[in-house]
Order: C-alpha cells, then structure tokens, then sequence
C-alpha cells in the first residue's frame, strides 16, 4: 500500500525481531535496559512522550512509552493517533489528561488547519477518555462505546483521583466528562472521502474496548487488543477466549497494518505472533496443568522465556498466568 510509510514500518518491525534472543539471561538483560529507554521522556518540553509521526497518508500517531503511567512520561503512555480529512480531523483516544490533550492539539494543529470534529474513546481507561473535556471545549464530539460510557459513568471519578495522585500538577484542568454518542456494535463515520468503522468485536481487553477500521487504507487502530514491545497485559476483566475470537475477527479484516496499543505500528503477522499466539501459548500450557491436575502454583512456572526480551516483562508474569489459569479452570 503505497500511502504506507513503508520505510518507517519496515524498520520497526525488523527492531522489534532483533529484540528476539535465544539466551534467556541475555533476554532478561535487555529486557531491563529496554525497561530504562521506555520510562524515559523523548520529548522533555512537552506533555507527549513523544511526537506525533505519519503512518500512512492522512494518518498519524504520537506513540506512547510502554510503561506505567509516571509523572515523567504525563500519562502518555498509549498511542495517541489521528486521522485527518478534507471534512475535519477524527482523534482516536482523548488522552490522560486535560494538558496532554492540549498538547496532542498543538502537535494536529501543527500539521492540518483542519478543525477536530471527533475525539473517539478506545475504552474507558484513564489514558483513553481523561482528556476528553479539553476535546469538548473545543467543540469535538466525544464517541465510545455504550459499555465504555457505564464505566465512566461509575468508576471515572476514582480512575481521576488516582491519576491526580500519580502525575499530581499534570492533571490540572481535568475533569470527567461523558461520551456524547454511544454505540453497542459498530458505527460508521464518513469524512470527506474516507469511511471510518469503529468496532466492538468482544469484551476482550477491557469493557467497550473498540478498534477503528479505516477501509481505504486497510489500516487497524487496534489499541489494546495488540501489542507486540509490551508483554500481553492480561486483567480481572480479561476475558482470554473472548480475546482470541476477537483477534480473529481483526485478521478477518486483512489489514495492511495496525497501530496498536502503546506499540510502534507493524505488519499484521508480527503483531499476531505476540498477541493471539503468545495468549494461546499460555492457554495451551495452563490446559496441560489442568489436564494433570496440577494447582494454581505450578502455572506460575510456565516458561515465558520466548517473551522476556519484550518490555514490562516482570510485573505481568505471574498476574498473566494467574488470570490465564483461573479463567480457563472451569470452560
């Protein structure tokens, strides 16, 4: 696809195979130094961790550390992206707070004097939908899905008071603020001379998690349904068979490309490989503990060392297995 920039693609993904090593020592070692590169700032002197960069003609993204939310990254740690059109600019994901949307404003307004029309929420985590009052003010429709919207309705206002409590200052200006349009199983947008689906294909990451279909350009949005730099995360609320069917209907679409959740964007395949079949290794060993009537205790052995090398390796490993083992210990 001709509109790609294929260059910049090519080389993230060739960095991303190069990560893949053999020794599990040597993975270990490069996990934590890839650990101390992420939570770094590349852009001191703005709110973004880093700026925006062109993924295909029209399409951008600022992409995101693949770290925790810190004060010295703002919360900036998904990926920020943006489609624009000859009928205005559609934002996928409002950002963490009010200032770092503002800067997300800045870097659009830099590139397009196309005015933003719709600010779209990938799900209703903090890093996703916190900004949306900054996108409100100035006059952008704010979209998730139905699900999304109940969970800002009830859990918002804590999702705030713990973001105010880990980047303090950065989230001044931030209030919650609800979706102006809801919807439960797909919703088409058309811009200028582009169609955009957003698209609920399963509960599979966290509640109204939705991907953004732009078919012109057979291009994904995926969020956090993919990640091929940052371990799989896994929640309570995870739902692994659920994710895997949901990842199946994604590659139903035979997209060129996908801009996933903090990651740099990559080709299909690759993105596969550390999301669908990474989560079925881990469903494939779990199975064979139960089928041997083994406990809860020996999952935590699982060998992930095909895995250690990607960033954020330690902290999920052992919530990973535990969520993977109790979800799949009664199907």
């Amino acid at each position: 696809m001709k509109t790609i920039s294929v260059i910049l693609l090519r080389r993230l993904s060739l960095m991303a195979r190069e990560q893949q090593v053999i020794n599990p020592a040597k993975a270990q070692s490069q996990a934590l130094s890839v650990e101390s590169l992420y939570t770094s700032d590349k852009t001191p002197d703005s709110m973004l961790y880093d700026t925006p960069q062109q993924i295909a003609d029209g399409v951008w993204s600022a992409i995101g550390v693949t770290a925790p939310a810190r004060y010295e990254n703002s919360g900036h740690n998904n990926n920020l992206s943006f489609i624009i059109t000859s009928d205005g600019v559609l934002v996928v994901n409002a950002g963490a707070n009010y200032l770092l949307a503002k800067a997300l404003h800045a870097e659009i307004m830099k590139i397009t004097s196309q005015a933003v029309r719709y600010v779209v929420l990938e799900n209703a985590q903090g890093h996703a939908m916190l900004g949306s009052n900054y996108w409100k003010e100035q006059g952008a429709q704010i979209i998730a899905h139905v699900d999304a919207a109940n969970e800002i309705s009830t859990h918002g206002q804590s999702i705030l008071e713990k973001s105010k409590f880990i980047l303090k200052d950065k989230m001044d200006g931030t209030q919650i603020t609800m979706p102006d349009k809801t919807f439960s199983d797909k919703l088409n947008i058309e811009m200028g001379d582009q169609s955009i689906e957003l698209i609920n294909l399963d509960p599979a990451h966290s509640p109204g998690n939705i991907i953004v279909w732009l078919i012109q350009k057979r291009l994904v949005i995926s969020g956090d349904l993919a990640f091929h730099q940052r371990m799989l995360p896994l929640f309570e609320h995870s739902d692994s068979t659920a994710r895997i069917k949901a990842w199946d209907k994604l590659t139903a679409f035979n997209p060129a490309y996908l801009i996933p959740g903090p990651d740099a964007p990559g080709e299909l395949d690759m993105v596969t490989g550390y999301t669908r079949d990474q989560l079925g290794y881990l469903r494939q060993q779990v199975a064979l503990i139960l089928e041997n009537n083994r406990s809860l205790a020996d999952a935590y052995t699982i060998d992930q060392a095909a895995y250690v090398h990607l960033s954020q390796t330690r902290a999920p490993h052992t919530k990973r297995c535990r969520q993977v083992f109790q979800s799949t210990e009664f199907e």
